[in-house]
């Protein structure tokens, strides 16, 4: 069977007869959603704008409907799984439906956040359609851990869509948000129904594409301290700059002079700010006695 034919990739029909063969019942706790519809796992891997030279991987291939799109398009697909029997089935069905494929694919079976090496070459793209419940997170470690990622393509519940790819100012701006510019120039890239899942789920799906940035930002303070700025401000989102990161500096006092130094206006919110004024604020922290 060639790649090229439609009949390669997986409908509803081979979905749900492959579950009921694997005894699988997807389950909220781990927010499992199987896309069903070829046309949109295509038109993920068109928005993504995988290439023939690319090393994708995917987090949470789940019966692997995506993951076959990907091998039409990709060099190599590697794919992190964290179900026992979704991953000891994923290699078969990849061999049954795309056997010419099969040796450009590998499994990693483990949970994604534990994850700090992948077989084969350093992978060039992320993506995936990530449980909801764990997508900022595990989006935000893959993009630390593997740096050579330079485009990623999430399909994440909408609200989550609109959070990671906010502009400053805007209500929903917040920890992802900041967090994911760190890395990479974040946008909308699409809106998803419900009806290509099965089980269809209560809400939206939206796709976010991220493109790393060429250029780290210019600054002398690490990520982790960056980040740490970034959760002080937001943990206390209504209250001023002054008083939210307060803790983070020691006092009121010292975070009002670290937020001067930065060029900030303490009385400013978290949710103004960019993620540059976040690290110059990091660089500013005020030394603390000993």
């Amino acid at each position: 069977m060639s790649s090229t034919e439609p009949d390669a990739l997986l409908g509803p029909a081979d979905i749900r007869d492959l579950a009921a063969t694997l005894g699988v019942r997807p389950t909220k706790q781990r927010g499992q959603n199987f896309v069903i519809d070829a046309n949109t796992v295509r038109r993920i891997v068109r928005t993504a704008e995988v290439r023939p030279d690319d090393t994708v991987v995917e987090v949470g291939p789940g019966l692997g409907s995506l993951t076959l799109a990907l091998l039409e398009a990709a060099d190599r697909v590697t794919a992190v799984e964290i179900d026992d029997v979704l991953a000891a089935a994923l290699p078969a069905t990849v061999q049954a439906r795309m056997p010419e494929r099969a040796d450009r694919f590998a499994l990693v079976h483990s949970d994604a956040m534990l994850v700090t090496e992948l077989p084969g070459p350093a992978p060039t793209a992320l993506v995936a359609n990530l449980p909801y419940n764990v997508a900022v997170p595990v989006l935000l470690t893959m993009l630390e851990r593997f740096p050579s990622i330079e485009r990623t393509l999430v399909m994440v519940q909408s609200e989550v869509a609109d959070r990671l790819a906010a502009r400053p100012g805007n209500k929903v701006y917040g920890v992802p948000s900041v967090k994911a510019n760190w890395y990479a120039d974040v946008k909308r890239a699409g809106a998803i129904g419900r009806t290509v899942f099965w089980p269809a789920p209560n809400v939206d799906s939206g796709l976010v594409s991220l493109v790393r940035r060429a250029e780290p930002i210019a600054t002398s303070a690490s990520r982790a301290e960056v980040f740490a700025v970034v959760d002080a401000a937001f943990a206390q989102r209504r209250k001023t700059l002054r008083a939210a990161l307060a803790g983070w500096a020691g006092s009121a006092p010292a975070a009002e002079a670290a937020l001067t130094a930065a060029g900030i206006s303490p009385q400013a919110r978290g949710e103004a700010l960019t993620v540059e004024e976040f690290a110059a604020i990091a660089e500013n922290k005020p030394e603390v006695p000993a």
